[in-house]
């Protein structure tokens, strides 16, 4: 048997394709996501998204684990988005074997930043839960820049040089996704390194269209050194039956080489303090990175 990660890029994005023709065609039949992992980027998105995967009534997105129809191919269709998806006969299947309705999912981090994600999923979903993931967003930042020099979208290996050379990349960025549904920004997905950890403010623009007790905002510190709690609560927020356990685990950690230049640390760190202050009003007590 040959496992995928012994495939060929090529003979893979052939699979794909076939997939998700397939699945356009046979969309009317599948399932729509009853919850999304809307974000944020490089907060323990994977780790948690497989860890709702082992659940025996959840059922991933096929092939991927973040479709990205609501960000940056939602001209797709919905169609193209539900041919991602299994089909309700195994969804009534695993209800009826586990006595609970089976669930489906996708976890695309870049949909708690994109302006016009959140108006999407409710049009589209109208009663999803989203679940956000927060982390210290000093830390976020410095490893999102080291995911995007790892993978190529960012040219860059200084941080220090990439968040001063961010407001030139950003300018104009969000108002123009805002307005334009078919404009696309690179730098506003890839370079965004001090924007993304302004929590709040995305979380609170999620919130015009998506009611705040369909959202829930965890912190991923505490998801690492509490699994079995966290995880509990998600639970109990998706109204998914309590079964066993999954090996809870890290996935996508990157190391960095050196560590954060003192002074880019403490610039951040202030310029982050009101953004944590106003995430206390979602967390219901101080962020874990500022107690």
């Amino acid at each position: 048997m040959i496992t995928s990660s012994r495939v060929p890029g090529a003979v893979k994005h052939i699979v794909h394709l076939g997939s998700r023709s397939y699945g356009r065609l046979t969309a009317g039949s599948r399932m729509l996501p009853s919850f999304l992992i809307a974000g944020g980027q490089r907060c323990g998105t994977t780790s948690l998204y497989r860890a709702l995967a082992a659940h025996p009534v959840v059922l991933k997105a096929v092939l991927h684990k973040g479709v990205h129809y609501f960000d940056t191919s939602y001209g797709r269709g919905l169609d193209w988005y539900r041919g991602h998806f299994p089909r309700q006969s195994t969804g009534h299947r695993i209800g009826e074997r586990h006595g609970a309705p089976a669930q489906t999912f996708e976890s695309s981090p870049y949909y708690l930043y994109h302006p016009q994600a959140a108006a999407r999923i409710a049009r589209d979903l109208p009663d999803v839960r989203l679940i956000a993931l927060v982390r210290d967003p000093v830390e976020r930042a410095y490893s999102q820049h080291a995911h995007e020099v790892a993978r190529g979208f960012e040219k860059e290996p200084s941080f220090a040089r990439a968040l001063a050379l961010e407001p030139a990349r950003l300018h104009r960025q969000e108002e123009r996704l805002a307005a334009d549904p078919n404009y696309y920004s690179f730098s506003h997905q890839h370079h965004a390194y001090r924007a993304r950890g302004e929590y709040a403010r995305y979380l609170d623009m999620v919130a015009e269209h998506i009611p705040r007790e369909r959202i829930l905002v965890i912190e991923s510190e505490r998801f690492f050194a509490e699994p079995e709690t966290v995880y509990d609560r998600v639970l109990n927020f998706l109204e998914l039956p309590h079964l066993a356990r999954p090996a809870f685990e890290k996935h996508n950690a990157r190391p960095r080489g050196t560590a954060m230049d003192d002074a880019v640390r403490a610039d951040l760190t202030a310029h982050f303090a009101p953004h944590d202050r106003a995430l206390t009003a979602w967390l219901g007590h101080t962020p874990v990175w500022r107690a």
